[in-house]
């Protein structure tokens, strides 16, 4: 027992140097301690194997330690050092090695625990998962999203709740409603209950909560009393000075040092020659630097134009192949989404027969959107190729918060040692008269997403030659699917007197050129606009014989710049048009963007669906939405 007491006193000797260092000005940013609840990390994180999993909060490093004993590293991470575990990048809050994941953000990392349980689930492995959460969070939809989807797949993974009665500065009877074990129970979870306080017992229950969660792969909930000592942060404590001096009489490490004061001080001197020698070498260590973490992408490309083939195949089946294709051939990918089992297939039947085919791996989930999208990110973090089918691009927005403050972030905060490669794929679009929540163009929103490849598919580019490309690849992905272009056919009836070409863009770009023609304007969109630009490519030349050129994107982001400068360096006239509203939207970024990249000077237009709700009645959604018409006048306005 004194090697556990050995441990949690080094912990908190760690503890205490850290506010101690950040008084003195050595640490940026902000520090959670774990005093007082030491024995939560050594109790679970500290008897799990180096093969399980881990996933902790903002009050991260007693769980790191217990499970890495990478003193060193999380030392040096705080010092702001490159020698730290994620090089000085994450610092407090944001750490990983091996398989030991830590974010600050509340709620979100009980479904990446999630998805990482289901990989190991999926691969026949014998690890389970650990997420360690507050009672704080228990204010998360998202955890409850999560906690019904792990008891339904019965997934290995152990939920603790370390219960401290108070949140920042909110106590737990003012936040949290009823019994923390009964809302566990009642999705059906295994709940064990301990405290801190008593070591002997909670070293024994937490072993019995580890085990049922491994031999029987099912989750499980710990409810787990604890005390905190310290304040949230670095900051004050609005607690009474008597409420904190109760903690500290019941505190197994007080009352360890009162029994046992020679044994206590022996260890605790042993603790402070060791991470004292840490703290001076951490002291002298380097900084990471800034070439070190900002590595940017160059997509300058020498571009080629190919011939396009006619094709007269449905660009909904020939999703539905690929992913058939994907799942035969590849044993990591993984299809997640509403409704997507067989029969029904989804609700644009992309998935069609395929849980038939691949049973194991195609999977059907509630009306969880934040969940799934951070399932998702779980399973990539465990070495799964997922593919998330969000069922209209409108329920994006539900996604938000795993997109934004953990996929994006993943690979950078972790300095470059993961890689997610998330795909969420959606149809988004109007003119089926689904009116204001299910028709919207929200991609505006989507290429402001760090990290990710944003991409639209279109009726020219093949979906199946797209899709394998983002197969290949190690970054997160966006597909925005054009709800009208499913039951469109690839490229078929083509304007006679104009040439089709695709290019050798990563996500190949395509363009429609007027052939022994001079062209006057470059159009650039992108997704399902194409056929509206090819009315308007024959209406211009029977009203007008104006000729044009038509860039049709691949990539939202990155965006193929080259090719469209190549075009604007002769119209000096630029039309963007997308089917998303105007403000803040795609042509902004392409018109600025253009402008700081490009030598000669060029007129600009931007057409775009009008900044309103669209509404369901079709006289007023073709109205509304971006149309043959808008584009029309556009490019006589411009000329």
């Amino acid at each position: 027992m004194n090697e556990i007491y050995e441990e949690a006193i080094k912990i908190r000797y760690v503890e205490d140097s850290f506010l101690e260092l950040f008084k003195e000005g050595k640490i940026n940013g902000t520090v959670h301690t774990c005093i007082g609840q030491e024995f939560s990390a050594l109790a679970f994180a500290g008897q799990i194997n180096d093969s399980d999993s881990v996933f902790s909060n903002h009050r991260c490093h007693g769980h790191f330690l217990a499970y890495t004993k990478n003193y060193y590293g999380l030392i040096a991470e705080l010092l702001g050092k490159k020698t730290g575990v994620c090089g000085g990048i994450g610092s407090s809050q944001h750490l990983h090695e091996k398989n030991f994941y830590s974010n600050g953000i509340q709620g979100g990392i009980v479904p990446l625990a999630a998805g990482f349980a289901l990989g190991n689930k999926l691969s026949n492995t014998n690890n389970i998962t650990l997420c360690f959460i507050g009672d704080g969070t228990l204010g998360q939809g998202v955890v409850y999203e999560t906690l019904n989807i792990i008891s339904k797949w019965n997934l290995p993974l152990l939920v603790i709740c370390e219960n401290n009665g108070i949140a920042q500065t909110t106590p737990i009877n003012e936040a949290v409603s009823g019994s923390i074990s009964k809302r566990a129970e009642s999705f059906g979870v295994k709940v064990f209950e301990g405290n801190t306080n008593d070591p002997d017992s909670l070293l024994e229950l937490s072993k019995e909560a580890i085990e049922f969660v491994r031999t029987e792969i099912k989750p499980a909930f710990f409810n787990l009393t604890t005390n905190r000592l310290k304040a949230h942060s670095k900051g004050d404590d609005t607690r009474s000075d008597e409420e904190v001096a109760d903690y500290e009489s019941e505190d197994p490490l007080n009352i360890f040092k009162s029994r046992n004061s020679a044994e206590h001080d022996r260890l605790l001197n042993k603790s402070k020659a060791e991470i004292n020698q840490i703290i001076k070498i951490s002291l002298g260590d380097v900084d990471l630097e800034y070439e070190d973490y900002v590595i940017s992408d160059d997509f300058h490309y020498d571009i080629n134009w190919i011939e396009l083939e006619e094709s007269n195949e449905k660009i909904g089946k020939l999703i539905n192949r690929f992913f058939h294709q994907e799942l035969k051939e590849n044993r990591s990918a993984v299809f997640i989404g509403e409704d997507v089992l067989s029969p029904y297939g989804g609700a644009f039947k992309i998935s069609e027969n395929l849980s038939a085919s691949f049973p194991d791996r195609v999977f059907s989930t509630p009306i969880s959107e934040a969940a799934i999208t951070g399932i998702s990110n779980g399973l990539s973090l465990n070495g799964f190729k997922p593919y998330l089918e969000i069922m209209f691009g409108d329920f994006v927005t539900l996604c938000m918060d795993q997109l934004i403050n953990h996929t994006s972030k993943f690979k950078h905060m972790y300095n470059h040692q993961v890689f997610p490669n998330l795909v969420l794929r959606t149809p988004m679009g109007g003119h089926r008269g689904y009116g204001p929540t299910h028709s919207q163009s929200l991609e505006k929103f989507l290429i402001g997403l760090d990290e990710f490849h944003v991409i639209a598919l279109n009726k020219l580019v093949s979906p199946v030659e797209i899709y394998r490309i983002i197969a290949s690849t190690n970054s997160p992905t966006i597909v925005i699917e054009n709800k009208i272009d499913y039951g469109r056919n690839m490229q078929s009836n083509p304007v006679s007197f104009y040439r089709y070409a695709k290019n050798n863009f990563k996500f190949p770009t395509a363009k429609i050129s007027p052939i022994n023609q001079n062209s006057k304007v470059t159009l650039v969109t992108y997704g399902g606009c194409v056929d509206y630009c090819e009315e308007v490519l024959i209406r211009l030349f029977e009203e007008d014989e104006i000729f044009i050129d038509v860039i049709i994107l691949s990539s939202l982001r990155p965006f193929d710049f080259d090719a469209i400068i190549e075009s604007l360096d002769e119209t000096r006239h630029l039309l963007t048009v997308e089917e998303s509203s105007g403000y803040s939207g795609i042509g902004s970024e392409v018109v600025a963007s253009l402008k700081e990249k490009m030598v000669h000077d060029f007129k600009s237009l931007r057409v775009a669906s009008d900044d309103v709700p669209i509404p369901s009645c079709r006289n007023l959604e073709d109205k509304v939405l971006v149309n043959a018409d808008k584009i029309y006048r556009g490019i006589k306005i411009l000329l």
